[in-house]
């Protein structure tokens, strides 16, 4: 076990053991807390808590017109991304009585383990991403001029470790539509009263998604370009693979590198001129100066620097003025077309 696992076990036993020891002597302090109003405790509704966006919008447009039977929580919701989240002793409560617990299953959440060793409802139906898409599940892949993570300093305890596997399934829409399936029949299980509901609002969503799919399938047999090129963070692997498309970019989906070597600036330049390239891709976030060398070490300067987003950092605020996965995936072809040369 890491030092940062063992120390968050610790913290971990600490957030259980406060909250019971105050519950015994203070009852009426601790009834009326946001944590229980959130999920449902004390209102009879479901409560279904979610790490991250995509999630949180599956769970929403399934349930549909029961939100008078079901609190749901988004946890990631003030624009910390995946690989940086933490959990607050608020976050663990909400998980420890939930009905309803979904999280991505990679090493970014490595501290699930322990939460759900805690929990308080024995009964919770529990799904994790990649345990439902089993053997889909990508290891993550250096390819050519992708820079690698930095060596351990000499010294430093090495553990040994499995394979690393790319945690970004749902910017994939087939595996959305599995996803969704998997959703549906935990919410079935939790609220069999709206079973036929669910079912119902199921099928209208995955229509959804398989008209976007069948969208994407024809912007890539449409293409003039067969390849994208990321300066930067490469998150989008499975969609990639979905449709056949080959790539280049600076790191890897889960990477944690911000800087970007000589080598690297270069070789994305030179495939940029090599292959006509009309864009150099970016994923959401205020700098983009990867990128933005990248295209400077080009011979014609004349590629548009554009933005897929990857669903990482989106908030609370961005749901309530409307955002949604489908838009998301939609504004994303939209990028996607004119990498492709459409």
């Amino acid at each position: 076990m890491s030092k940062a696992k063992r120390l968050l076990a610790a913290v971990l036993s600490v957030i259980f053991i406060v909250p019971a020891l105050a519950g015994c002597g203070n009852k009426a302090a601790s009834a009326g807390t946001d944590v229980a109003a959130n999920n449902g405790a004390d209102d009879g509704k479901i409560s279904v808590v979610t790490t991250i966006f995509p999630e949180y919008d599956w769970v929403t447009n399934i349930i549909g017109n029961r939100t008078d039977k079901a609190n749901v929580t988004m946890l990631l919701d003030n624009g910390v991304d995946l690989h940086s989240f933490q959990p607050t002793a608020q976050d663990i409560m909400k998980i420890a009585d939930c009905d309803v617990f979904i999280y991505v299953g990679g090493e970014s959440d490595e501290w699930v383990e322990d939460a759900l060793a805690e929990a308080v409802n024995k009964d919770m139906v529990v799904i994790n991403l990649l345990d439902e898409l089993g053997d889909s599940v990508k290891e993550e892949e250096l390819v050519e001029g992708m820079q690698g993570e930095e060596e351990e300093e000499e010294g430093e305890e090495e553990e040994e470790e499995g394979p690393e596997y790319d945690e970004h399934v749902w910017l994939s829409l087939k595996c959305a539509a599995k996803l969704c399936d998997s959703i549906e029949k935990a919410l079935e299980t939790v609220d069999p009263e709206g079973a036929e509901e669910y079912k119902a609002n199921l099928d209208s969503y995955k229509s959804e998604l398989a008209a976007l799919d069948s969208e994407y399938e024809k912007a890539v047999a449409d293409a003039k370009v067969k390849t994208l090129l990321f300066g930067d963070r490469f998150p989008f692997r499975y969609m990639v693979d979905d449709y056949g498309l080959d790539y280049y970019a600076a790191f890897v989906g889960c990477s944690a590198e911000s800087e970007a070597s000589f080598e690297t600036v270069i070789f994305l330049a030179n495939k940029v001129d090599e292959l006509s390239l009309p864009t150099i891709l970016t994923i959401e976030g205020a700098e983009h100066k990867i990128a933005e060398t990248v295209l400077d070490n080009t011979t014609s300067k004349d590629a548009a620097i554009l933005t897929m987003n990857s669903m990482q950092s989106v908030t609370s605020k961005d749901v309530e003025a409307g955002v949604s996965y489908i838009k998301i995936v939609n504004d994303n072809l939209t990028t996607l077309k004119a990498a492709l040369g459409e």
